[in-house]
Protein backbone atom coordinates (compact mmCIF):
# COMPACT_ATOMS: atom_id res chain seq x y z
CA UNK A 1 0.00 0.00 0.00
CA UNK A 2 1.12 3.07 -0.75
CA UNK A 3 2.17 5.72 1.42
CA UNK A 4 -0.02 8.09 0.20
CA UNK A 5 -2.69 5.96 0.49
CA UNK A 6 -1.87 5.45 3.77
CA UNK A 7 -2.21 9.26 4.63
CA UNK A 8 -5.40 9.55 3.29
CA UNK A 9 -7.12 6.37 4.63
CA UNK A 10 -5.50 7.65 8.19
CA UNK A 11 -7.12 11.30 7.63
CA UNK A 12 -10.58 9.84 6.64
CA UNK A 13 -10.79 7.62 9.88
CA UNK A 14 -9.54 10.34 11.86
CA UNK A 15 -12.42 12.64 10.95
CA UNK A 16 -14.74 9.59 11.06
CA UNK A 17 -13.98 9.55 14.73
CA UNK A 18 -14.24 12.89 15.49
CA UNK A 19 -17.84 13.45 13.63
CA UNK A 20 -19.61 10.11 14.86
CA UNK A 21 -18.51 11.44 18.97
CA UNK A 22 -19.38 14.88 17.78
CA UNK A 23 -22.40 14.17 15.49
CA UNK A 24 -21.15 15.77 12.52
CA UNK A 25 -21.56 14.39 9.38
CA UNK A 26 -25.26 13.73 9.55
CA UNK A 27 -26.57 15.92 7.12
CA UNK A 28 -28.75 13.78 4.25
CA UNK A 29 -29.13 13.69 0.65
CA UNK A 30 -32.33 15.17 -0.70
CA UNK A 31 -34.74 12.92 -1.91
CA UNK A 32 -33.65 13.43 -5.22
CA UNK A 33 -30.34 12.45 -5.05
CA UNK A 34 -28.83 15.97 -5.02
CA UNK A 35 -26.48 17.51 -1.94
CA UNK A 36 -28.23 18.54 1.16
CA UNK A 37 -25.78 21.23 1.49
CA UNK A 38 -23.06 22.77 -1.01
CA UNK A 39 -19.86 24.56 -0.37
CA UNK A 40 -18.87 27.08 -3.51
CA UNK A 41 -14.88 27.41 -3.43
CA UNK A 42 -13.38 29.36 -6.15
CA UNK A 43 -10.29 31.60 -7.72
CA UNK A 44 -6.93 30.64 -7.74
CA UNK A 45 -5.89 28.19 -10.43
CA UNK A 46 -2.73 27.79 -8.45
CA UNK A 47 -4.60 26.58 -4.98
CA UNK A 48 -7.21 24.30 -6.92
CA UNK A 49 -5.28 21.38 -6.60
CA UNK A 50 -4.87 21.44 -2.82
CA UNK A 51 -8.58 22.55 -2.50
CA UNK A 52 -10.06 19.94 -4.98
CA UNK A 53 -7.81 17.43 -2.69
CA UNK A 54 -9.11 18.49 0.26
CA UNK A 55 -12.56 18.22 -0.87
CA UNK A 56 -12.57 14.84 -2.38
CA UNK A 57 -11.52 13.40 1.19
CA UNK A 58 -13.93 15.60 2.73
CA UNK A 59 -16.50 14.66 0.84
CA UNK A 60 -16.23 10.71 1.55
CA UNK A 61 -16.44 11.30 5.03
CA UNK A 62 -19.75 13.76 4.55
CA UNK A 63 -21.65 12.38 2.34
CA UNK A 64 -24.15 14.67 2.45
CA UNK A 65 -22.28 17.58 1.66
CA UNK A 66 -21.33 18.69 -1.91
CA UNK A 67 -17.68 20.96 -2.56
CA UNK A 68 -17.89 22.40 -5.82
CA UNK A 69 -13.93 23.79 -6.90
CA UNK A 70 -13.80 26.46 -9.46
CA UNK A 71 -10.62 27.82 -10.94
CA UNK A 72 -11.34 31.83 -11.95
CA UNK A 73 -7.74 32.84 -10.77
CA UNK A 74 -7.37 34.74 -7.40
CA UNK A 75 -8.65 38.65 -9.09
CA UNK A 76 -11.69 36.37 -10.44
CA UNK A 77 -12.55 34.68 -7.65
CA UNK A 78 -12.20 37.64 -5.05
CA UNK A 79 -14.96 39.38 -7.33
CA UNK A 80 -17.41 36.31 -6.93
CA UNK A 81 -16.51 36.19 -3.42
CA UNK A 82 -17.33 40.07 -2.36
CA UNK A 83 -20.44 39.72 -4.35
CA UNK A 84 -21.65 37.10 -1.92
CA UNK A 85 -21.04 34.37 -5.11
CA UNK A 86 -19.04 31.78 -3.27
CA UNK A 87 -18.19 31.12 0.62
CA UNK A 88 -14.63 30.38 -0.05
CA UNK A 89 -11.86 31.74 -2.20
CA UNK A 90 -8.49 30.50 -3.02
CA UNK A 91 -5.60 32.97 -3.26
CA UNK A 92 -2.17 32.50 -4.21
CA UNK A 93 -1.56 36.27 -2.95
CA UNK A 94 -3.01 38.25 -0.28
CA UNK A 95 -6.22 40.36 -0.89
CA UNK A 96 -5.67 44.04 -2.20
CA UNK A 97 -7.45 47.09 -0.30
CA UNK A 98 -9.98 47.81 -3.30
CA UNK A 99 -11.22 43.61 -2.49
CA UNK A 100 -11.69 44.36 0.86
CA UNK A 101 -13.60 47.26 0.36
CA UNK A 102 -15.52 45.90 -2.30
CA UNK A 103 -16.09 42.83 0.30
CA UNK A 104 -16.97 45.78 2.92
CA UNK A 105 -19.33 47.55 0.35
CA UNK A 106 -21.09 44.15 0.05
CA UNK A 107 -21.19 43.61 4.40
CA UNK A 108 -19.00 40.47 3.71
CA UNK A 109 -16.41 40.06 6.61
CA UNK A 110 -13.82 37.08 5.75
CA UNK A 111 -11.14 35.01 7.32
CA UNK A 112 -7.69 34.75 6.09
CA UNK A 113 -6.08 30.98 6.24
CA UNK A 114 -2.67 30.19 5.09
CA UNK A 115 -2.67 26.84 4.15
CA UNK A 116 0.71 26.16 2.28
CA UNK A 117 3.89 28.00 0.44
CA UNK A 118 4.81 27.79 -3.31
CA UNK A 119 7.53 29.26 -4.85
CA UNK A 120 7.38 30.76 -8.15
CA UNK A 121 10.11 28.84 -10.95
CA UNK A 122 11.61 30.73 -13.52
CA UNK A 123 12.05 27.96 -16.59
CA UNK A 124 13.50 27.82 -20.02
CA UNK A 125 13.73 24.97 -22.49
CA UNK A 126 16.35 22.29 -21.94
CA UNK A 127 17.13 22.86 -25.12
CA UNK A 128 18.55 26.36 -23.68
CA UNK A 129 21.74 25.53 -22.72
CA UNK A 130 23.19 29.19 -22.69
CA UNK A 131 21.36 29.94 -19.41
CA UNK A 132 22.40 28.64 -16.21
CA UNK A 133 21.27 30.83 -13.51
CA UNK A 134 19.58 34.91 -13.57
CA UNK A 135 19.78 37.72 -11.16
CA UNK A 136 16.74 39.79 -9.88
CA UNK A 137 17.79 42.80 -11.58
CA UNK A 138 18.25 40.79 -14.92
CA UNK A 139 14.86 39.45 -14.18
CA UNK A 140 13.58 43.10 -13.58
CA UNK A 141 15.54 44.52 -17.11
CA UNK A 142 13.17 41.65 -18.90
CA UNK A 143 9.96 42.15 -17.17
CA UNK A 144 9.66 45.60 -16.55
CA UNK A 145 7.25 47.90 -18.30
CA UNK A 146 9.71 49.80 -19.79
CA UNK A 147 11.39 46.56 -21.47
CA UNK A 148 8.87 46.68 -24.16
CA UNK A 149 9.85 47.10 -27.32
CA UNK A 150 13.33 48.09 -26.20
CA UNK A 151 14.44 44.75 -24.22
CA UNK A 152 14.01 42.27 -27.34
CA UNK A 153 17.29 40.10 -27.44
CA UNK A 154 18.86 38.26 -25.05
CA UNK A 155 22.58 39.58 -25.32
CA UNK A 156 20.56 42.76 -24.37
CA UNK A 157 19.62 41.32 -20.10
CA UNK A 158 23.58 39.49 -19.82
CA UNK A 159 26.80 39.58 -22.21
CA UNK A 160 27.72 36.69 -24.02
CA UNK A 161 24.10 35.83 -23.97
CA UNK A 162 22.72 35.14 -27.32
CA UNK A 163 21.96 37.78 -30.32
CA UNK A 164 18.74 36.38 -30.72
CA UNK A 165 15.07 37.26 -30.00
CA UNK A 166 13.52 36.90 -26.66
CA UNK A 167 10.55 35.10 -26.28
CA UNK A 168 8.80 35.06 -22.51
CA UNK A 169 5.76 33.44 -20.91
CA UNK A 170 4.13 34.35 -18.20
CA UNK A 171 0.99 33.77 -15.89
CA UNK A 172 -2.50 35.88 -17.02
CA UNK A 173 -2.76 39.34 -15.59
CA UNK A 174 -5.96 37.83 -13.05
CA UNK A 175 -3.71 35.37 -11.51
CA UNK A 176 -2.61 35.62 -7.98
CA UNK A 177 0.78 34.15 -9.59
CA UNK A 178 1.12 37.16 -12.31
CA UNK A 179 0.51 39.85 -9.36
CA UNK A 180 3.43 38.11 -6.91
CA UNK A 181 5.99 37.98 -9.49
CA UNK A 182 5.47 41.64 -10.54
CA UNK A 183 5.74 42.88 -6.97
CA UNK A 184 8.90 40.78 -6.13
CA UNK A 185 10.36 41.15 -9.35
CA UNK A 186 9.54 44.40 -10.68
CA UNK A 187 8.37 46.39 -7.19
CA UNK A 188 5.30 47.11 -8.40
CA UNK A 189 1.78 44.46 -8.46
CA UNK A 190 0.77 45.21 -11.69
CA UNK A 191 3.62 46.17 -13.48
CA UNK A 192 5.15 44.36 -16.13
CA UNK A 193 5.93 44.80 -20.62
CA UNK A 194 2.65 43.51 -21.81
CA UNK A 195 4.40 41.86 -25.21
CA UNK A 196 4.74 38.44 -23.35
CA UNK A 197 2.45 35.05 -23.77
CA UNK A 198 0.21 35.03 -20.84
CA UNK A 199 -2.42 32.35 -20.17
CA UNK A 200 -4.04 31.27 -17.11
CA UNK A 201 -3.12 27.70 -18.09
CA UNK A 202 -0.29 26.76 -16.95
CA UNK A 203 -0.11 23.86 -19.63
CA UNK A 204 0.09 26.34 -22.09
CA UNK A 205 3.19 27.87 -20.91
CA UNK A 206 4.97 24.68 -20.03
CA UNK A 207 4.14 23.98 -24.16
CA UNK A 208 5.36 26.75 -25.50
CA UNK A 209 8.33 27.54 -23.46
CA UNK A 210 9.26 23.86 -23.53
CA UNK A 211 9.86 23.28 -27.12
CA UNK A 212 11.41 27.29 -27.66
CA UNK A 213 15.60 27.25 -26.83
CA UNK A 214 14.72 31.11 -26.79
CA UNK A 215 12.05 30.96 -24.35
CA UNK A 216 11.69 32.32 -20.74
CA UNK A 217 8.90 32.14 -18.41
CA UNK A 218 7.34 31.81 -14.97
CA UNK A 219 4.99 29.82 -13.08
CA UNK A 220 4.20 28.01 -10.12
CA UNK A 221 6.67 25.69 -8.38
CA UNK A 222 4.44 22.62 -8.16
CA UNK A 223 3.75 22.49 -12.16
CA UNK A 224 7.55 22.96 -12.79
CA UNK A 225 8.25 19.98 -10.72
CA UNK A 226 5.22 17.45 -12.71
CA UNK A 227 6.92 18.80 -15.85
CA UNK A 228 10.48 18.84 -15.03
CA UNK A 229 11.59 15.88 -18.02
CA UNK A 230 9.92 18.93 -20.19
CA UNK A 231 11.49 21.90 -18.48
CA UNK A 232 14.62 23.49 -17.00
CA UNK A 233 14.32 25.75 -13.72
CA UNK A 234 16.40 28.58 -13.62
CA UNK A 235 18.72 29.38 -10.52
CA UNK A 236 17.25 33.27 -9.16
CA UNK A 237 20.51 35.16 -7.33
CA UNK A 238 19.03 37.99 -4.77
CA UNK A 239 21.99 39.19 -4.65
CA UNK A 240 21.59 39.79 -0.96
CA UNK A 241 23.63 38.45 1.40
CA UNK A 242 21.30 37.13 4.40
CA UNK A 243 19.64 35.18 1.50
CA UNK A 244 23.16 32.72 0.50
CA UNK A 245 25.52 33.32 -1.60
CA UNK A 246 24.83 33.00 -4.99
CA UNK A 247 21.95 31.60 -7.04
CA UNK A 248 19.21 29.48 -5.27
CA UNK A 249 17.58 26.80 -6.86
CA UNK A 250 13.49 26.40 -5.66
CA UNK A 251 13.47 23.37 -3.49
CA UNK A 252 10.99 22.31 -0.52
CA UNK A 253 13.38 23.12 1.77
CA UNK A 254 14.50 26.86 0.27
CA UNK A 255 10.56 27.61 -0.42
CA UNK A 256 10.02 26.39 3.37
CA UNK A 257 12.87 28.35 4.89
CA UNK A 258 12.31 31.22 2.62
CA UNK A 259 15.71 31.28 1.26
CA UNK A 260 14.37 30.97 -2.41
CA UNK A 261 14.01 34.59 -2.03
CA UNK A 262 12.20 37.04 -3.41
CA UNK A 263 9.85 34.36 -5.20
CA UNK A 264 9.10 32.29 -2.00
CA UNK A 265 5.21 32.84 -1.35
CA UNK A 266 2.45 31.78 0.94
CA UNK A 267 -1.40 30.27 -0.11
CA UNK A 268 -4.20 31.34 1.10
CA UNK A 269 -8.07 30.40 1.49
CA UNK A 270 -10.13 33.03 2.48
CA UNK A 271 -14.14 31.97 4.33
CA UNK A 272 -16.71 34.36 4.66
CA UNK A 273 -18.15 35.05 8.55
CA UNK A 274 -21.46 34.16 7.12
CA UNK A 275 -20.57 31.45 5.07
CA UNK A 276 -18.46 30.17 8.58
CA UNK A 277 -22.26 30.21 10.23
CA UNK A 278 -23.07 26.95 8.73
CA UNK A 279 -21.82 24.03 10.22
CA UNK A 280 -20.56 21.89 7.08
CA UNK A 281 -18.46 24.69 6.25
CA UNK A 282 -16.93 24.78 10.11
CA UNK A 283 -16.27 21.32 9.97
CA UNK A 284 -14.50 21.69 6.39
CA UNK A 285 -12.72 24.77 7.27
CA UNK A 286 -11.34 22.49 10.59
CA UNK A 287 -10.77 19.18 8.14
CA UNK A 288 -8.76 21.71 5.90
CA UNK A 289 -6.58 23.14 8.84
CA UNK A 290 -5.79 20.08 10.03
CA UNK A 291 -4.88 18.15 6.78
CA UNK A 292 -3.37 20.32 5.24
CA UNK A 293 0.11 20.03 5.54
CA UNK A 294 -0.48 16.53 4.35
CA UNK A 295 -2.56 17.13 1.66
CA UNK A 296 -0.48 20.00 0.14
CA UNK A 297 2.64 18.49 -0.24
CA UNK A 298 0.81 15.23 -1.71
CA UNK A 299 -0.16 17.47 -4.73
CA UNK A 300 3.24 19.24 -4.81
CA UNK A 301 3.32 22.23 -2.75
CA UNK A 302 5.29 23.03 0.63
CA UNK A 303 3.71 22.53 4.16
CA UNK A 304 4.21 25.50 6.45
CA UNK A 305 5.98 23.73 9.18
CA UNK A 306 4.48 21.97 12.25
CA UNK A 307 4.81 25.51 14.17
CA UNK A 308 3.14 27.42 11.03
CA UNK A 309 0.19 25.23 11.53
CA UNK A 310 0.10 25.38 14.99
CA UNK A 311 -0.58 29.09 14.79
CA UNK A 312 -2.15 29.15 11.95
CA UNK A 313 -5.02 26.97 14.02
CA UNK A 314 -4.52 29.27 17.07
CA UNK A 315 -5.23 32.74 14.59
CA UNK A 316 -8.32 30.66 13.19
CA UNK A 317 -10.10 29.98 16.41
CA UNK A 318 -9.97 33.45 17.43
CA UNK A 319 -12.36 34.60 15.01
CA UNK A 320 -10.20 37.71 14.14
CA UNK A 321 -11.44 38.76 10.75
CA UNK A 322 -9.54 40.57 8.03
CA UNK A 323 -6.16 40.14 6.88
CA UNK A 324 -2.26 39.51 7.92
CA UNK A 325 -1.18 42.43 5.00
CA UNK A 326 -3.06 45.01 5.91
CA UNK A 327 -1.34 47.32 3.60
CA UNK A 328 -2.12 45.16 0.31
CA UNK A 329 1.79 44.11 -0.23
CA UNK A 330 2.70 40.54 -0.05
CA UNK A 331 5.19 41.35 2.71
CA UNK A 332 7.99 39.47 0.68
CA UNK A 333 10.55 37.95 2.34
CA UNK A 334 8.63 37.10 5.69
CA UNK A 335 7.23 33.57 6.45
CA UNK A 336 3.66 32.71 7.75
CA UNK A 337 5.43 32.23 11.53
CA UNK A 338 6.96 35.88 11.68
CA UNK A 339 3.96 37.18 10.48
CA UNK A 340 1.89 35.36 12.78
CA UNK A 341 4.25 35.87 15.67
CA UNK A 342 4.64 39.56 14.72
CA UNK A 343 0.25 40.26 14.62
CA UNK A 344 0.56 38.33 18.50
CA UNK A 345 2.54 41.15 19.67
Amino acid sequence: MSASLLHRLGILAAFALSTACGGAGSTSPNADGTAASDIKVDGSSTVFVVSEAVAEEFQKAERGVRVTVGQSGTGGGFQKFCRGETDINDASRPIRPTEIEACKASGINFFEVPIAYDGIAVVVSPKATWINDITVDELRALWAPDAQRKVMRWNQVRKGWPDREIHLYGAGVDSGTYDYFTEAIVGKEGASRGDFTASEDDNVLVQGVSSDELALGFLPFAYFRENQQRLKVVPVDNKKAEDGDGAIVPSFDTIRTGTYQPLARPLFVYVSEKALARPEIQRFMDFYIANAATLAEEVGYVQLGDEGYRLVGQHFKTRRPGTLFGDGNSQIGMTIEQLLAKERH
